[in-house]
């Protein structure tokens, strides 16, 4: 019922606020704001179960490589069983594992549960980037996945102050419950959408064959990766850092952070799609190593909060340039594909950014964690300028 295919008039017109386009990004808003609430506040709850910093990067880590394991099949669920399929197959799965975290009082149980809940995760967010890739007018995809990035920011300015929030005033098992019916939110808008429809069997089985990854999608994925990296280490261990060292504020961080995010998605897309990617990449990149430099030193709250924006501003215009840039050279069949390899490795930043960084912490304190994050970014940055001067002798 929900499968015509979107809207050739929306291309045709250029417009990219469709009926389609807003139910995604609500969809996108729910199951983000859902997740987010959980992000700093599972930590909190595994040390009350009696896990300590290594658990914790590892309770994030399995989470991604399980979402990452998953993408690659992810992606080729979407064109061969269709969109909505894969979309509401994960929103499901992903509120069924949350809502369990309700009943569970062991370590064990709870990293079994990270693992479903990564499933439910690698399902729902290639399938929901795909979606917003398929209803953008390609002239405007920059734009139109800026703003669809939005709708995930938006939770984000949300999620974790919510939850931190809530944890003070509600139990574990009532917060977890809560980030489920927002999962459930989600489901109810992701079944009204119009999916574009799966190729007739005939067509579909000369154009797909399975493999990992979409290769027009790699260079784009790799910067993605030690960006990403850094995110490990921010959404883990700074609220615990920012109270080991006693500085107020990690709340209004992450509110901080959200909004600075979303005003470079306001302009950072329609920059991408006038200019490329150098014109946002560079200086995105740049804002975040400073970012990790001040949180490496953070002597207070101003410092926290400097970073804070710095980081929503840089990350916010990277994330969804990478993102149309890992679609933009891509078959349209590999849309699909293209999309789980961009959230591959941005789930394999984050997974093995977390499982590092908490060694590390367990050895060499938390702002290590920092430290390291800007070696990532010079790392980034080093490769995306490699990658730019070997284009250019090619195009030469």
């Amino acid at each position: 019922m929900n499968s015509e295919p979107h809207g050739q008039s929306a291309h045709l017109e250029g417009r990219i606020w469709t009926r389609d386009f807003v139910f995604v990004c609500l969809a996108n808003f729910f199951v983000f704001l859902g997740f987010q609430m959980t992000l700093p506040t599972l930590p909190l709850f595994l040390k009350e179960l009696g896990g300590n910093d290594q658990l914790v990067g590892l309770i994030v880590g399995i989470f991604t490589f399980s979402a990452l394991l998953l993408r690659p099949y992810a992606g080729h669920a979407l064109e061969s069983k269709g969109r909505g399929f894969v979309y509401k197959t994960g929103l499901v799965v992903f509120v069924l594992s949350i809502a369990s975290y309700s009943f569970i009082s062991s370590i064990l149980f709870l990293f079994l549960l990270r693992i479903v809940q990564g499933m439910g995760w690698g399902f729902s967010t290639t399938a929901g980037g795909t979606i917003a890739t398929d209803i953008v007018p390609s002239k405007r995809r920059g734009e139109g996945l800026g703003y669809f990035g939005l709708s995930g920011n938006l939770a984000l300015a949300l999620g974790p102050t919510l939850g931190l929030t809530l944890v003070g005033i509600i139990s574990f098992p009532q917060l977890f419950l809560i980030c489920a019916a927002c999962g459930l939110v989600a489901l109810l808008f992701a079944s009204q959408i119009r999916y574009k429809k799966v190729e007739d069997a005939e067509t579909r089985s000369a154009k797909l064959k399975f493999d990992i990854f979409e290769k027009t999608a790699i260079k784009p994925s790799l910067l993605l990766f030690f960006i990403t990296a850094t995110f490990g280490g921010i959404a883990t261990f700074l609220p615990i850092y920012a109270i080991e060292k006693g500085i107020p504020g990690i709340e209004l961080y992450f509110l901080l952070y959200a909004v600075s995010l979303m005003i470079s998605r306001t302009f950072a897309g329609r920059i991408y799609d006038r200019k490329g990617h150098l014109y946002v990449f560079l200086p995105g990149a740049f804002m975040i190593f400073l970012a990790m430099l001040m949180l490496a030193w953070l002597p207070n709250t101003a410092v926290l909060l400097i970073a804070a924006s710095l980081y929503g501003l840089g990350f916010g215009s990277v994330q969804p340039a990478l993102q149309a840039w890992s679609v933009e050279n891509a078959p349209s069949n590999r849309r699909g594909m293209a999309n789980a390899t961009f959230f591959s490795f941005f789930d394999l930043g984050i997974g093995l950014g977390a499982i590092l960084f908490g060694q590390m912490a367990f050895v060499f304190g938390y702002a290590s964690i920092y430290a390291a994050s800007v070696g990532s970014v010079v790392m980034s940055m080093i490769i995306y300028i490699l990658l730019y001067i070997r284009a250019k002798k090619l195009q030469a």
